[in-house]
């Protein structure tokens, strides 16, 4: 199961009409208008409208099981990642009290944890699905934070007659509850989410000796959630300095100056495009010129020229073109190789095969970092 990476999710208010929702502080009597079941709420849009909580997550739960039950991935903020991509995850919602917990169990199992996953994704689906949307504002427990709870419930087997499991379990919410109070709100059931997912796999590793894989997303719904925070979010791009991408060949005349062109055209909003090589030439491959102006509108001899290593700043991210070239007195935090062969000499059909995967990569390298999976 894949999500599409065109996904267009449903903005924070009415899943019917888009309008705002309201709270009331009493509970009255309404109807959900997909089953028409009566129920008590305190939510609805200015227009009336409401939607139960089942029908709510229906899709969705069956989505967050199916991807966790198959999912290889042994980090859990990957695997939310991923999740929340489905249409069927919306901006806010009751199925994040699933997803937080199901996405920990599934990181957990593909990391050595000694249980069934099968049957501790049911558990988790039905205990999570119980926890009712709108409790963070109204009970002061998000229910983000009792999934992350109810994972180490699942995991110790605890009991309201446990002793130590007893009190992991609860000091597993306590803890996720704190960070979540500690930024305050108004609430955003993604933001809420991937802090119960970090305070977990820390407190996993502390008390149960699991080392699951971990790192801080960049957050991409800002402007679906009408109530955005902002810099005060942890997760907000607007926080986040960007990092220095540097591209690498033997010459710097075809291949990585097409991709620092390419980085600065369709990636210059998530990191700083640079390109070198071991040695130079004295201009950019004129083929790659003319072909990068004609395809992308992009005049490579505007502000690019063939540079040495010696000539970079610091950089972040090392990408070598595919030509076994050793940069090894450029220091980085992630160096991966595109293995590109060199159009240089061949027909533009190889220049114009190159160049797509140059693009197709860098879009690639765009959505890694955005989604902080490069560290």
């Amino acid at each position: 199961m894949k999500a599409s990476d065109n996904t267009s999710h449903t903005p924070s208010g009415c899943l019917i009409c888009g309008a705002p929702l309201v709270y009331t502080r009493q509970m009255e009597p309404v109807e959900c208008v997909l089953c028409h079941g009566h129920f008590l709420s305190n939510a609805r849009c200015e227009n009336g409208h409401y939607i139960c909580d089942s029908c709510h997550e229906k899709d969705a739960l069956q989505v967050i099981y199916s991807f966790c039950l198959h999912t290889k991935q042994k980090n859990p903020v990957s695997i939310m990642q991923e999740l929340i991509r489905f249409p069927q995850i919306h901006m806010h919602g009751p199925e994040h009290h699933v997803l937080v917990g199901s996405a920990l169990l599934a990181a957990c199992k593909n990391c050595g944890a000694g249980f069934e996953l099968e049957p501790a994704l049911l558990a988790m689906r039905e205990r999570g699905s119980q926890v009712p949307g709108g409790i963070c504002g109204q009970w002061g427990s998000c229910g983000a934070g009792i999934s992350a709870g109810i994972t180490v419930s699942i995991l110790t087997e605890a009991t309201p007659l446990s002793g130590r499991e007893w009190g992991l379990a609860n000091q597993m919410t306590a803890r996720c509850l704190s960070a979540i109070g500690a930024i305050g709100g108004p609430r955003c059931c993604k933001r809420d989410s991937f802090l119960s997912i970090l305070a977990a796999v820390d407190f996993v590793r502390e008390q149960l000796g699991v080392e699951m894989e971990r790192t801080a997303p960049l957050c991409s719904y800002s402007g679906q959630n009408n109530q955005c925070i902002g810099r005060r979010c942890p997760f907000s791009a607007a926080n986040r300095i960007k990092p220095r991408v540097a591209f690498v060949c033997v010459h710097n005349s075809c291949r990585s100056q097409m991709a620092e062109a390419l980085g600065r055209k369709l990636a210059g909003d998530v990191f700083e495009s640079w390109s070198a090589g071991t040695e130079t030439k004295p201009q950019i491959n004129q083929d790659a010129v003319r072909l990068m102006k004609q395809v992308h509108g992009v005049d490579m001899e505007e502000g690019q020229y063939s540079k040495l290593l010696s000539e970079l700043p610091p950089v972040d991210i090392v990408v070598t073109m595919g030509c076994n070239v050793q940069c090894p007195t450029l220091p980085c935090v992630h160096r991966e190789d595109w293995g590109l062969d060199d159009p240089s000499g061949k027909d533009d059909a190889a220049f114009l095969a190159t160049m797509a995967k140059i693009e197709e990569k860098v879009l690639d390298l765009k959505r890694r970092i955005h989604a902080g999976e490069l560290g």
